[in-house]
């Protein structure tokens, strides 16, 4: 593997590995782990840089390594990845961003007792979000997709004892996971129908499957699980929820990571399913209502998190439509509008955080005039208020202006598109406002907590990427050059020219940006008003897509507990019943189908006198069970029959199955000595006329129905390839001359391993009940009353209730 090469794979793989270390780094380096661990994405970051050069002329990096090796005609399964202009930007946000944000959590969570964990979660997704980008099989892309979604399940629900984090956990797990795996029926039709496991293969073969007839299931399982992903309407209720994680997961969330997944799989997914009726009539319309919906619903909201979660969600929108109008114009200003927001929307989630920590308090009604207090925090929320404005020079503003240019195509949905972008960006600006102005500006008010300025690892990251997004704007040619251009064409799937210049204004363009900046401005001056309105009317209209999802959980559970009580009621002999009419209903089932298939009638066979022997015992065996008068004798009968079966084996020539036969009944014996004491076998089952004879004609005929299905094996031509199978390959591939062991251990190994599972389990089981002491009902060991232990723990206490008079805990 080329040096390339390897350093790419690293990339890859470097976030996990520091996940596992991530517990004792924090051990040993006390306050400053933030800044250690840093290193690990600010290394990956600048490994990166060393591609950017190379993939902006159009080269391609791929790293494949055989996960399950092919054996033809089967295809293998690769572990790969692949870097082109997209996965590059996207790898760059989550490496740069990343870095900020563990230094940054290393203040925010400062002292925190599960601070190691929570780096090791971070770090967990970190490396999951950075996988699924550069992957290029779709397996290794399904498998990191899911990573995603369960890292971000741990980081949302850190602080778990409180519900609200443990909803919103479940929330986004439920939500997400479920949509990935309606994807992974999309993924699998996907490769079947370009007959490839690569993306990069895909993409060279753009256009091949938009005509098959496969095509409309494809994209609509990719869809789904994109906007689950990447919260679409009407799956956007779990990201708001999804702040309930700590400040720092919530910035990285929303600026370079899981949100973004389903945004760069429709990006990826564009040359191999665009350009197609339902593609460009779909995401528009979806992105569209997501962007007005986010957007509207940021206003309501007074808490800083709440307002930036709910943009977040238009801009998800934004991306998405943009992707699905599918133009030149689009494309790239999704892209810029792509990279401009995770600058100015990670900024202003840490400084949320900061404010929170240096106020005590998130509402934005209650904070204002923090300037002197927070200047440097003050600055950055300046920055990226700038950027998310698109005032002129910044990096939004060229990512707007390029989406106003589509109106230049002058048909109508190219003029709703522009229209709906207008309204978004506007209602966005007013969040933007009131984290910049309304924070730091203006007459101050108490807060709970003494405003002070945070340490410098919670002020450094948020200043450098609000920097980061002025100097891009400010360089714009130059950025797009290198990191847009490439992007914009893999998407595209045709060369984009760079026309954008830093001071280039053009009228039409600026007159849209002057209409959003106009209306942006009217509603930030009546947000009270505004945000009165939005919120009377969300109590006119009580229903939505977060109470649907609570009433659909609760239906779940109430079904699921219905269904348990009528399937498993604890009646072991109707579970019985059921279990051997089933097995009557497989094996005559069959054979009275198809009643050319019956079995001829066996001759007597010659047999010497011990043979018959044999037979008898298991005859004696036989009889002693259906007539035995109490539970003991019938078990033991049982282990007759049991002898008589091992004596066949051995007689058969397999000593090995006979010993295991003895082992079993053995085992049983000194399993029921040591149980009988504890169990009344001695009783005896009364039952009536009717039962007796309904499990014995049940018995009949399963036995019947077994012996059929015997005769039938046994009277078929008999295929001697696995025979010789295992003959000729369990001394080259397992090294064993047994044949049965090597059956047993080495090609039937995991069924040999459930099959001791089962045992273990049940002599745990049966370890468990001989330990249990007799006593009075309702009484622990050492004679505690069971009813005051209960009743002794509150609902919500971890504490064991002291036992009454006993001292037992």
């Amino acid at each position: 593997m080329a040096v390339t090469e390897f350093s790419f794979l690293l990339i890859a793989l470097a976030p996990f590995i520091a996940a596992a270390l991530a517990p004792w780094v924090t051990r040993f380096a006390g306050h400053h782990a933030g800044w250690v661990l840093s290193i690990v994405p600010a290394s990956m970051f600048l490994a990166l840089t060393g591609f950017i050069a190379p993939v902006s002329r159009g080269a391609r990096v791929r790293v494949a390594i055989d996960w399950i090796p092919a054996d033809p005609p089967t295809p293998g399964i690769p572990f790969s990845f692949y870097l082109d202009g997209l996965s590059l930007v996207f790898a760059l946000l989550i490496a740069g961003i990343g870095t900020v944000i563990i230094a940054y959590s290393g203040g925010y969570l400062r002292g925190h007792p599960h601070q190691g964990r929570f780096f090791a979660f971070m770090l967990a997704f970190m490396g999951s979000m950075m996988g699924l980008v550069l992957a290029d099989s779709i397996v290794t892309l399904f498998v990191f997709w899911e990573l995603t979604s369960i890292t971000s399940f741990l980081l949302i629900g850190f602080d778990h004892y409180r519900q609200a984090a443990r909803r919103g956990a479940i929330q986004a797990l439920i939500v997400t996971s479920g949509g990935g795996l309606v994807l992974l029926a999309g993924l699998i039709l996907l490769a079947y129908t370009n007959q490839t496991w690569f993306v990069s293969d895909m993409l060279a073969r753009s256009g091949l499957i938009q005509g098959n007839a496969l095509y409309l299931p494809i994209l609509l399982t990719v869809l789904v699980g994109a906007f689950t992903k990447s919260a679409q309407v009407p799956f956007h209720f779990w990201l708001p929820n999804a702040m309930e994680a700590p400040t720092p997961v919530s910035a990285y969330l929303h600026s370079a990571t899981m949100v973004k997944a389903g945004v760069y799989l429709l990006a990826r997914m564009h040359p191999v399913l665009g350009n197609t009726v339902e593609w460009n009539v779909i995401l528009p319309v979806v992105g569209g209502v997501t962007l007005v919906t986010g957007a509207i619903l940021a206003l309501r909201q007074t808490d800083m998190k709440m307002m930036l979660a709910y943009t977040t969600v238009g801009t998800l929108g934004m991306l998405v439509m943009l992707i699905g109008v599918g133009t030149e114009a689009a494309i790239t200003g999704a892209i810029l509008f792509l990279i401009a927001h995770a600058f100015y929307k990670g900024a202003l989630f840490l400084i949320a955080g900061t404010v929170d920590h240096a106020t005590g308090t998130r509402d934005v009604t209650q904070v204002s005039g923090l300037f002197t207090r927070l200047p440097v925090s003050a600055v950055s929320a300046l920055l990226a208020a700038i950027s998310m404005a698109g005032l002129p020079v910044s990096l939004g503003y060229f990512a707007k202006d390029v989406i106003y240019t589509q109106i230049g195509g002058g048909l109508p949905q190219d003029i709703a598109v522009v229209l709906i972008a207008l309204v978004g960006n506007a209602l966005m600006l007013v969040v933007g406002l009131v984290m910049a102005i309304g924070l730091f500006f203006g007459p101050r008010v108490p807060t709970p907590k003494t405003p002070h300025e945070g340490p410098l690892s919670m002020i450094i990251g948020s200043l450098l990427i609000g920097v980061a997004g002025i100097g891009a704007g400010l360089f714009i040619h130059e950025f797009a050059d290198l990191f847009v251009v490439a992007s914009a064409s893999t998407v595209y799937n045709f060369a984009i020219t760079n026309d954008l210049e830093p001071w280039h204004f053009e009228m039409p363009l600026l007159a849209l940006s002057a209409a959003t900046w106009a209306l942006g401005a009217l509603v930030f001056w009546y947000r009270g008003a505004v945000r009165t309105g939005l919120r009377r009317l969300a109590n006119v209209w009580r229903w939505g897509p977060d109470r649907g999802f609570d009433q659909a959980m609760f239906s779940l559970v109430r079904g699921a507990g219905a269904v348990t009580r009528f399937l498993h009621h604890g009646k072991l002999e109707f579970y019985l019943i059921v279990i051997f009419l089933a097995l009557s209903a497989a094996t005559f089932g069959p054979v009275l189908m198809h009643s050319e298939a019956l079995p001829a009638l066996p001759a007597i066979p010659h047999m010497s006198f011990y043979e018959w022997g044999i037979m008898v015992v298991a005859l004696i065996g036989l009889i002693s069970v259906v007539v035995g008068r109490t539970r003991l004798v019938a078990i033991v009968s049982l282990g007759i029959q049991g002898f008589a079966v091992a004596i066949i084996f051995m007689q058969f020539g397999a000593p090995d199955l006979s010993f295991t036969q003895f082992m079993v009944e053995i085992f049983s014996v000194v399993i029921l000595a040591l149980v009988m004491t504890r169990l009344r076998l001695d009783q005896r089952d009364h039952r009536i006329l009717e039962e007796a004879v309904r499990d014995g004609a049940l018995a009949i005929v399963a036995g019947a129905g077994l012996t059929v299905v015997l005769y039938l094996v046994l009277q078929s031509q008999f295929d001697p390839r696995l025979s010789e199978f295992f003959a000729r390959t369990s001394v080259p591939l397992a090294h064993g001359h047994n044949i049965v062991n090597v059956i047993l251990v080495d090609f039937r190994a995991l069924d040999t391993l459930g099959e001791i599972t089962v045992v273990l389990t049940a002599g745990i089981a049966i370890l468990a009940l001989i330990r249990i002491r007799t006593g009075a009902p309702g009484r622990r060991a050492g004679g505690a009353p069971m009813a005051t232990a209960v009743a002794g723990a509150g609902p919500d206490t971890h504490e064991p209730a002291a036992a009454e008079g006993s001292g037992a805990t």
